[in-house]
């Protein structure tokens, strides 16, 4: 089966005995993906991560330098993960449910920022 391969390379980071969780809509979504940042420790690493990711994307678009665009990823999930397998001690949603978990990051540094969740 196609994608098999990637499926095998990300094993170590899901439980592929446990079946995925299904969201109707991003509303449905959002409960749980903050339910899986409870820790303030985890938050405030995505928080750094996604605005140095935004700071760096700022630099790299007012640059014209495309080296920058490697980077992205690493600071966002790099911050993302050393949050969820350090502090969380769970799995990131981003395996199982990539477009949420990043809307999910914008939306939870919406909300940090607007003083709706504690940092």
């Amino acid at each position: 089966m196609r994608g098999d391969g990637a499926l095998r390379m990300m094993a170590p980071f899901i439980d592929v005995t446990e079946p995925a969780m299904q969201f109707n809509s991003f509303a449905e979504f959002y409960p749980y993906y903050l339910g899986e940042h409870s820790d303030r420790r985890c938050r405030r690493l995505h928080v750094v991560g996604t605005l140095l990711m935004l700071a760096l994307a700022l630099f790299g678009l007012l640059t014209l330098n495309p080296w920058v665009l490697p980077l992205l990823p690493l600071l966002g999930y790099g911050f993302a993960w050393v949050g969820h397998f350090g502090f969380e001690k769970n799995r990131p949603a981003t395996f199982r449910h990539p477009l949420y978990s990043l809307r999910g990051d914008f939306a939870m540094l919406r909300d940090v920022l607007g003083g709706r969740i504690p940092f």
